[in-house]
């Protein structure tokens, strides 16, 4: 049995300790080395020409800023140490699995406390295993949670079929089979944006192994400002905030998601060998999105280095394409039908982030499960495990008080 979160579920299953789970999947150790890659990627570069000044000086809301992108090159080829950062993601233990017979890549760090609670953490498009990472680190040692009780656990960080170093699954693959080829690999799951699709059908489709779930996006189309107000829903000052980043999102944020879904080929292949076309087109998603305020400042982590080597990680490896036919392969992923309870009474967190791109009020979230939990934090956007570490860290811990196996 495990808990289940758009950023992270826990598992009674210690997947890579299990030798019998080892002969099954043919679990083997991995290391990340792309540093051969280097040189040409650095020379491709260097050798990219942009326009020295913008177009027409109209700021982001018609896309990337020149300047900001011309500032992420120049870090990239002055400051930035790939070699430095692979080292730091060879510090986690790694392995990868032969499931269905696609190749699963994940992040497996172990807890000392033999009582931990094995978790995975999913990500979805734009964000890579750095923007879990730091949760990650904080989740594995003994520490109580709000109510006293001490929580801890074994975390596992599973890359998405498709994503990274895990094989591209075949073309009719749907988010159905990723959360059962994740409820085969340790019966539990955690994640974000796409992570959080998977993580709720779960949550709805295997009761008896999901437990609890943490989210911090939901499936389920987020209400309009007037459908707010038909419920007398009256919502904060930082709610309306967020409310109003909805109603912008849904109106001109789109774009990527449509070219992703419908023409995943076209920017596919366009992006394919450019390393400054992907830090543009995934780098603006993650300054975009991110919390205003802070900017990439502490307590937020999602600053240039964390840009670059997210940005880094899906050219490196090859998987810019592969990733973003998640979206054509799941066409118009928001439902509906809320008050339409899933089959499970595991319960169900929500952290709610005021510059998200989206509003979910408790009201709403608590038709779509055993609602236990539900905070909104004045702080952090879309990737909140980079903006808002600690909040996302303390709500997952929240988890353990509500875990029964």
């Amino acid at each position: 049995m495990f808990l289940l979160s758009l950023n992270l579920a826990a598992s009674a299953v210690v997947l890579a300790a299990s030798a019998a789970a080892n002969t099954n999947f043919n679990i083997q150790p991995f290391k990340i080395d792309l540093s051969s890659e280097i040189p040409r990627t650095l020379s491709l570069i260097n050798n990219t020409q942009l326009p020295e000044t913008p177009l027409y000086p109209v700021g982001q809301g018609k896309g990337l800023e020149l300047d900001f992108l011309l500032s992420l090159r120049n870090d990239w080829l002055t400051t930035y140490d790939w070699n430095e950062q692979q080292a730091a993601l060879n510090r986690f233990q790694q392995y990868t699995a032969v499931v269905e017979g696609l190749t699963v890549h994940f992040v497996h760090q172990l807890s000392k406390d033999p009582n931990a609670i094995p978790l995975i953490l999913l990500h979805g498009w734009g964000g890579k295993h750095p923007s879990l990472f730091p949760k990650k680190i904080k989740l594995t040692p003994s520490t109580d949670n709000s109510a006293g009780k001490n929580v801890s656990y074994h975390v596992v960080v599973p890359s998405l079929p498709g994503f990274a170093f895990s094989s591209p699954p075949p073309l009719n693959w749907s988010n159905s089979d990723t959360w059962r080829l994740f409820n085969t690999l340790m019966d539990g799951v955690s994640g974000t944006d796409w992570g959080a699709v998977v993580a709720y059908d779960m949550y709805s489709n295997f009761n008896q192994t999901v437990r609890a779930t943490h989210l911090m996006l939901s499936i389920f189309q987020p209400p309009t400002a007037e459908e707010i107000a038909a419920r007398n829903i009256t919502l904060t000052a930082d709610e309306q905030v967020t409310a109003e980043r909805t109603a912008a999102y849904f109106a001109v944020g789109q774009g990527y998601f449509q070219e992703h879904e419908y023409k995943p080929d076209d920017v596919g292949l366009a992006m394919y060998d450019s390393p400054v076309g992907q830090l543009a087109w995934i780098g603006t998603k993650l300054k975009l999105w991110r919390d205003p305020q802070l900017s990439g400042s502490p307590p937020s982590v999602l600053n240039n280095t964390a840009i670059i080597t997210t940005v880094s990680l899906y050219y490196l490896t090859h998987s810019f394409l592969s990733s973003i036919w998640i979206y054509a392969q799941n066409a118009n992923p928001w439902r509906t039908d809320y008050g339409n309870l899933p089959l499970t009474d595991a319960p169900l967190l929500f952290s709610q982030f005021k510059y998200n791109l989206a509003l979910w009020p408790e009201e709403y979230v608590a038709q779509t499960g055993n609602l236990v939990y539900y905070k909104f934090h004045d702080f952090g956007g879309h990737f909140a495990a980079l903006d808002n570490p600690p909040a996302v860290i303390a709500d997952v811990r929240e988890m353990g008080a509500h875990f029964v196996v």
